[in-house]
Order: structure tokens, then C-alpha cells, then sequence
């Protein structure tokens, strides 16, 4: 691509060559772009009709008249055919007939299977004030979703596809992107006085027509993201093979440690447990206030975050931001998942990796915040957000992002997903996990898995007889928790200790008559019940602990709704905890998940008699007063 940026008119002028290969058993006659800037051309696109919550970036469109387009003015075949003309927009997911962010266009020759065909674009794009993701406010610039851009087609047998077709879905306020792997090779003309940041690696840069000439390279990645400032501060650091990039305003200097040390800790994380990270740069972008809509967002090799120079250093946004968005190069990226269709496969596992990368270097109860003497860690927070939902069983993973049109989106995408994944760490053991998820890596970097090939992998990677001496069935797990909304909840509901007393009457033969005069035996019944009160079925650890210190440890399969265990001892049992070390990341309500009774009866017995009498003093001081 070459690209102008005229910052007068706030308009992009683009020439693209476009190499596709048909990938399919199929003969192809027409392409499908998308073309996200007229997602803000008009209040009737898609994008637009059902997003609510736009907040202070509404008044960039309305009042400041910042809406954009995307046109296409020229598209020619290798034979110099124009095809712009027999183009024509189409709405493959709602049919709104005013929305124009997927151009189909028909083909003068056939592509048939296997062949590679060029195309060669010329389009112009209105870049919009301060828009979700992309556009500019004052001299800030950010690019994304902002060429005409090819869509994915998937042969038949990829994903869920029974035969070859299009996926080039509309642009709608939920859920982001998904893009085929390409090479991108990018000439970008910009001020001279403007810095440029981008994907990939800069290969040259000079001056030409009063314009700086900046050009970029990058294989194998599935979209292409750029900024421009004339203010931005650059900062440089290596680690291993790749050189990491921060773009920052003045004043936000102070952060850039902080910046440089969490995306290391990110890169050593991944690099050992799951895999390696095959680019050689990264490139941070640290927008300033006013830049703050582009804020918190992944792309490949580039990635944006957050920070406000007010909030204390205990409180982890820019780590959070810089942890989760540089994950996204793994499970968005390089297993490029769609993320319209199943956002659980990118946000879910990458919500689970920044839990553990944040545990790990930040502690496990102060890896969120740490500040004014409040402590609360990732795992913590990413419950909180589920639970308190009004609904959390409001839907379940199977949705598309834009089917969550009552809500619950972050909540079962993000955090449901993480406390799944996290629950499959505590039961299988974190190991056993690690080792599944390295093949999954493995197995479908730079693919396009759906989610029946993330359990494929688990099913393959985990033995039959595992499975059945952990008591763990894998099938009902995902069916129940990733493919259903039901709530799991294990309850102890009672401890029982009931003195063994001798058997009366004719017990050993006819002979000998055993009297009540002495049925004691100095040893107790003891029995812990436990409930099922949720829906969920998983196999849960039961520990008890009885007044001599001695334990007891259980495996249950929590298929029954009740179930108690115990036995004869000459101690009473006194503690009963279901999940001790917390495996099980969905239940529900941790505070049912324990029960201490006092050491002994004569222990309760005069405990009691103690409060009654401090009862009977006190009454006697205030008869007196």
C-alpha cells in the first residue's frame, strides 16, 4: 500500500495491490471488503443503530460534524478491467439496507483453485474525529480498521464451513475483527514534522515533497495498524531478538518503565508457557488524553493502552492494558480465531493469560490494585465481574459478539471464559494445562481454529484413564460450562458427630445379654453432608479435619445432589471444607464452601454456660445503676 495523509482535509488517499490466493476447491467470481470507516458515514449504519454508548465520542460525530467514509474510485484485474462499477454493497448479517461496510465485487474471470490473482485499488478515506478505535483529535492521529480491507474465505472443512464462502461480516458496535494472514509491505507519507508508529518494522525513511516517506514490512499477520503525532516521545528497548517500541506524549515519560518491564515480563511468560513470539518488534502506543478512544486496543506487533499520571502506582492499569493487549498477539493474532463469531476464543484465553502473568509479577492479591490499603488480584476481579451481573446466566459462549444485544458480553466472553479455563487449570493441574495449551499453539498458529478444534485438542492431549481417576468428564465440562449457562455451587451443609454407643441385647451370641448399664464406647460417628444446589457436575476435593488435627481428603464426583462423608474415630470432627485450594474458579459461593464446629460438646456446653453468666452480670450491673 502507499498512503497520503492530508491533514488538512483529514482525508487518507490510498493505492493498495492486492495478491489473493483462492484457498478453496472452489471456482471464485467475486471478492468481499470491508470497509469500516462508513460504519461513522451515517446514523443509519449498523454500527450506529445499535450502539448505545458512545458517550462523550457522540458529540465528535453530531456536533463537530466528524463523520467518515471509505470509497473505492478505481479497482482493475491484471487485465486493466474496471470493476468498480458492477460493485455493490451488501448486508450479509441484518439486511440494512443503509449500511456500506462490506462491498461486494464481482469478478470479469473466474479464480479457480489455487490460482493467485492481483488486483490494483484506488480509495480515498474521511478519517472520523474521535471514534471507537480509530480517527483523530487535534494533532493525534490512530489508524485501524482503516483501509479497504479483504475479507477471509474459508474453504469448506475450515471452522464450521460445509462448503467454500465469504466471511466478511458488517462492522457492529460488539465484538472486533477478523482478517486472513497476509504480507504487508507499506509506504506511508505523513509531515515531515509527524513521528510514525506502526506494525511491523520500519525499512526506510526519507524526505520527499516537503512530506516524511516512511515505509514498513511485516509477514504473516492478519491486519496492518499505524499512529502519527507530531508530539510523540519515542523509547526503545530489546529483549532477545525483538526491539520494543514506546510512543508516548510528554509528561507520560514517567510511565515508561513501568511500560518496558511488564511487556519483557509478557514476552518471558508466553515464551515459556506457550510459545514463541516469531516477530521482531513491538511497538507500545501510550495516547494522550484526548487520544484516550484509541486507548486499550491489540493489533499485530502494535499495541495501545492507557495511563492517567494522577491514579497512584498501585493501581495497575497500564500493566493490566499492556498484559492483556500483548497476549492478543498469541490468541487473536497468530491463532486467529474470529473474533465476531466466537470471542470467547480470543478474549476468554487472553483474559486467562493476563490472570496468571499479573499473579505472577504482581502477587496474587494485589495484582489489580494495590493502593489506600485496598489489595485485589486478577482472579479476584474478574469474579467480582461476573457475579455481580444482574444475570450471569443471561447467555452462554455460543453467541456471536453482536447477539448480545441485552448485555452480558464482557461478562461470558472475558471473565466467564478465564474462570472456565482456570477451573480446567485447578482440576487437570496446572501442568497437565500447559502442556494441552502449548499444543493447541502448536497445532493452529496462523490458522483459523473454531471452538470445536480447542476441544479437539484437549480431547486428544488428555488420556482416557486421566480423565477417569480424576473423575473428570470432558465432554459434559465444556457442554455445561462453555456451551451452557448454568451455575455451579457445592454447599457443606451440616457436621454430625454423634457418640457410638455399645449395641444392646443379644449382640455376640444368646448366651450373654448386653444391659445399658455401660453402652459407652469413647468413639464417634462423624459424617460431613454436602450439597449440589447448583447445575454444574464437577468432581470437587472434600477435606476434613477432626479435634486431633488428623485429615481426611476426598475426591467426590459431584454427580449425586447430596453426599456425605466421614466415619467411626474416637475424635469429633470439627472442619469441613469443600475446594480448599480453590480449583474451582466458577462456583459460585465460596463463603458455603466451609464449616468449623466447636472442639467438643463440653467445650459448647460451657462456652454457653460462660455467655449466660457474663448475661446474668450484666443484667445485675444494670439492676444496681
Amino acid at each position: 500500500m502507499d498512503i497520503n495523509l492530508d491533514v488538512s482535509e483529514k482525508l487518507l488517499h490510498g493505492k493498495s495491490i492486492i495478491e489473493w490466493t483462492n484457498p478453496s476447491q472452489n471456482e471464485v467470481d467475486h471478492l468481499h471488503f470491508h470497509l469500516y470507516y462508513n460504519a461513522f458515514k451515517n446514523s443509519n449504519s449498523t454500527f450506529l443503530k445499535h450502539n448505545n454508548e458512545l458517550g462523550f465520542l457522540d458529540k465528535s460525530l453530531k456536533e463537530d460534524c466528524g463523520w467518515s467514509y471509505s470509497e473505492v474510485n478505481s479497482l482493475k484485474d491484471s487485465d486493466e478491467n474496471e470493476l468498480v462499477p458492477e460493485s455493490y454493497f451488501i448486508s450479509p448479517d441484518d439486511g440494512n439496507p443503509d449500511d456500506e461496510t462490506v462491498l461486494k465485487v464481482p469478478l470479469k474471470k473466474i479464480v479457480m483453485p489455487g490460482e493467485t490473482i492481483q488486483v490494483e485499488m484506488e480509495w480515498t478515506a474521511k478519517i472520523p474525529k474521535a471514534m471507537i478505535r480509530t480517527g483523530y483529535n487535534q494533532d493525534y492521529y490512530f489508524f485501524a480498521q482503516w483501509f479497504p480491507k479483504l475479507g477471509v474465505y474459508e474453504p469448506a472443512g475450515m471452522r464450521y464451513e460445509k462448503e467454500g464462502q465469504w466471511s466478511c461480516h458488517q462492522y457492529h458496535a460488539s465484538g472486533e475483527y477478523y482478517g486472513e494472514f497476509g504480507n504487508y509491505d507499506v509506504t506511508l507519507r505523513v509531515p515531515k514534522n509527524y513521528i510514525v508508529g506502526s506494525s511491523g518494522e520500519q525499512v526506510s525513511e526519507t524526505e520527499k515533497n516537503g512530506q516524511k516517506v516512511v515505509q514498513f514490512k511485516v509477514d504473516d499477520v492478519i491486519d496492518f495498524t499505524w499512529t502519527c503525532s507530531p508530539h510523540y516521545q519515542v523509547y526503545t528497548e530489546n529483549w532477545q531478538d525483538v526491539t520494543l517500541k514506546l510512543y508516548t506524549y510528554p509528561g507520560h515519560e514517567i510511565f515508561k518503565d513501568r511500560y518496558f518491564t511488564t511487556a519483557i515480563q509478557s514476552l518471558e511468560f508466553m515464551d515459556k508457557n506457550v510459545g514463541k513470539y516469531p516477530y521482531t518488534t513491538l511497538s507500545m502506543i501510550d495516547p494522550p488524553i484526548h487520544g484516550m478512544f484509541t486507548g486499550g486496543m491489540e493489533y499485530p506487533t502494535l499495541i495501545s493502552s492507557l495511563s492517567l499520571s494522577f491514579l497512584p502506582e498501585g493501581i495497575k492499569t497500564p500493566e493490566t492494558l499492556i498484559v492483556h493487549e500483548f497476549v492478543h498477539q498469541y490468541f487473536m493474532q497468530m491463532v486467529a480465531t474470529h473474533e465476531q463469531e466466537e470471542p470467547w476464543m480470543d478474549e476468554g484465553i487472553t483474559t486467562y493469560y493476563e490472570g496468571r502473568i499479573l499473579d505472577e509479577y504482581y502477587g496474587k492479591h494485589t495484582s489489580m490494585i494495590d493502593a489506600w490499603g485496598i489489595e485485589i488480584g486478577n482472579r479476584a476481579y474478574n469474579r467480582m465481574e461476573f457475579w455481580l451481573k444482574d444475570n450471569p446466566k443471561i447467555a452462554d459462549n455460543s453467541y456471536k459478539a453482536r447477539d448480545f444485544v441485552h448485555g452480558g458480553y464482557s461478562a461470558i466472553a472475558y471473565n466467564k471464559t478465564a474462570m472456565m479455563l482456570r477451573t480446567l487449570e485447578g482440576i487437570l493441574g496446572i501442568d497437565k494445562f500447559d502442556e494441552v495449551m502449548k499444543s493447541y499453539f502448536d497445532q493452529w498458529k496462523f490458522k483459523h481454529p473454531c471452538g470445536i478444534d480447542f476441544i479437539d485438542v484437549f480431547k486428544e492431549e488428555l488420556d482416557a484413564s486421566f480423565l477417569a481417576e480424576i473423575k473428570f468428564d470432558l465432554d459434559q465440562f465444556f457442554d455445561q460450562v462453555l456451551y451452557g449457562s448454568l451455575v455451579c455451587d457445592y454447599k457443606v451443609a451440616e457436621i454430625v458427630n454423634k457418640e457410638k454407643v455399645a449395641a444392646l441385647g443379644y449382640v455376640n451370641n444368646i448366651d450373654n445379654c448386653v444391659s445399658e448399664s455401660d453402652p459407652r464406647t469413647g468413639l464417634y460417628e462423624s459424617k460431613a453432608i454436602i450439597y449440589r444446589l447448583g447445575e454444574v457436575i464437577l468432581p470437587v476435593d472434600v477435606v476434613l479435619t477432626y479435634e486431633n488435627g488428623h485429615v481426611e481428603q476426598y475426591l467426590w464426583d459431584g454427580v449425586s445432589r447430596t453426599a456425605e462423608f466421614g466415619g467411626v474415630s474416637e475424635h469429633q470432627l470439627i472442619k469441613v471444607q469443600i475446594d480448599p485450594e480453590r480449583k474451582i474458579d466458577l462456583e459460585e459461593n465460596l463463603i458455603n464452601n466451609t464449616i468449623m464446629k466447636e472442639k467438643s460438646e463440653a467445650y459448647r456446653k460451657y462456652t454457653s454456660k460462660f455467655k449466660v453468666g457474663v448475661q446474668h452480670l450484666l443484667d445485675f450491673l444494670n439492676f444496681l445503676s
